[in-house]
């Protein structure tokens, strides 16, 4: 059987690279088995069978036992019945059913790590960091995730009631969603202005390689085929997704060397990737945004961008999933979600419960211009008897090209006016590496 590696998959799961492999007669360790521990559970399941107040299965009472036996390991272990391994395989496509939320558990409640771009739960304001205590009218606490997950998903068109805590906001807040079929498109683009462009991956996808490959044609093509001389790749709220979409995109920016490695217990977890493609865009300059909703792949591409030094990370910290979980079927519509593995960055870096840390950290600020102002400050040629401007004509032509240079970007600026302030700021630094650069090469030419 293929083994088909998956990381984070698409859907209200827990974040996590994900491999799908067989359940094959794994070596045990040949330990005795600690007969105490089996005597209580074999009571245990006597007393449920004849002592509970309504008469449970043995069918119900095993599976009860593996799910708990899951969710007691770590938070992304879990049992996935027939459903829930239905909805898992489902994420990797790119459309599902559901909220357009990625989650996971803190302290019994579950997380909100970030919504999903054009979903119902993005356009109803949730964030990252949202505390769900109740789901309608059922608490949460204590609730299985991939119970949680059950809940919130339902027929297109019904209505949820999410009531949730937020850091800074002093009562809970009740916020309703219409459910929908989330289709995500992962990959959107456009210039910012000419020779710079802006490309976000909200998800990694089984097809954002692809749509990736086309992007950065056509926005080559809106930029008259002249090469790009900076790139702002947008991976703030990306809970991740398959993890060889995310090689391959880390890929379409460098030249070799190691993208991402796992390590484990077990002689399959143990996977490295490398890059093979070629850069796509010759080494201009990249800036890569990231926040606490950068989650698993999006950490990959970051990490692997950072070691190698080809782009520089700009934002906040990331959400640190760095552990790798292992789909092994049970039976042909059953299976558990196992932790098995670790990743590590080229650099040897583990990003659980880390993430990636910023070159430049930025403030969570919005950008908004200021009030026109009527009064302009007093310039030397508002001052009686000023000398007049006179042009060196040794300069004349290099200084006409900054003017009109100057104008384009005036102009931009007044078209952008809604410009958030982490892209904002990417797009000058990267302008300032172009003059950093330009001024390097005239200086190598006048040598």
């Amino acid at each position: 059987m293929t083994k088909t590696p998956y990381l984070s998959v698409l859907l209200s799961l827990s974040l996590g690279l994900i491999t799908a492999m067989p359940l094959s007669a794994a070596k045990v360790q040949s330990e005795p088995l600690p007969l105490e521990i089996l005597k209580e559970f074999t009571d245990a399941f006597a007393s449920i069978k004849t002592d509970y107040v309504e008469k449970v299965d043995d069918k119900t009472i095993l599976k009860n036992a593996i799910k708990g036996m899951m969710s007691g390991l770590d938070p992304h272990s879990s049992y996935l019945d027939e459903k829930s391994f239905k909805h898992l395989k489902e994420g990797t496509t790119g459309e599902f059913g559901g909220l357009g939320i990625e989650v996971g558990m803190e302290d019994g409640l579950i997380k909100v790590i970030s919504p999903i771009d054009d979903t119902p739960a993005q356009r109803a304001g949730i964030q990252p960091g949202d505390l769900i205590f109740r789901i309608d009218d059922k608490p949460v606490k204590e609730m299985a995730l991939d119970d949680a997950v059950k809940l919130m998903r339902g027929k297109p068109g019904t209505e949820i009631v999410l009531s949730i805590i937020r850091e800074g906001v002093d009562k809970p807040i009740k916020v309703t969603l219409k459910r929908a079929v989330i289709k995500v498109k992962s990959v959107k683009f456009r210039l910012l202005e000419e020779d710079f462009a802006y490309l976000r991956i909200s998800s990694f996808q089984s097809r954002t390689a692809e749509q990736l490959k086309k992007a950065l044609k056509t926005l080559l093509k809106d930029n008259k085929s002249k090469p790009l001389k900076g790139l702002v790749l947008d991976l703030r709220n990306n809970p991740g997704g398959v993890l060889n979409s995310s090689v391959d995109v880390a890929d379409f920016f460098l030249n070799s060397g190691l993208i991402v490695y796992t390590q484990g217990r077990i002689k399959d977890s143990k996977l490295r990737f490398s890059a093979t493609r070629g850069d796509a865009l010759n080494g201009a300059p990249i800036v890569v945004l990231v926040n606490g909703g950068s989650a698993s792949a999006s950490e990959i591409v970051a990490g692997a961008l950072q070691d190698h030094h080809r782009a520089i990370i700009m934002g906040s910290d990331t959400f640190g999933k760095g552990s790798v979980q292992t789909i092994k079927p049970l039976t042909k519509k059953t299976a558990i979600k196992l932790t098995t593995a670790r990743y590590y960055t080229p650099s040897g870096r583990s990003i659980q419960a880390e993430g990636i840390k910023p070159d430049i950290t930025l403030a969570n600020v919005s950008l908004e211009s200021k009030e026109k102002n009527t009064f302009t400050q007093i310039k030397e040629s508002d001052l009686k008897g000023h000398l007049e401007h006179k042009t060196d004509k040794k300069s004349s032509n290099k200084t006409k090209g900054s003017k009109a240079k100057e104008d384009t970007s005036d102009k931009n600026s007044k078209d952008n006016k809604n410009k958030d302030y982490a892209l904002h700021e990417a797009l000058n630094l990267l302008k300032g590496l172009n003059i950093l650069g330009m001024n390097k090469s005239a200086g190598k030419t006048k040598k």
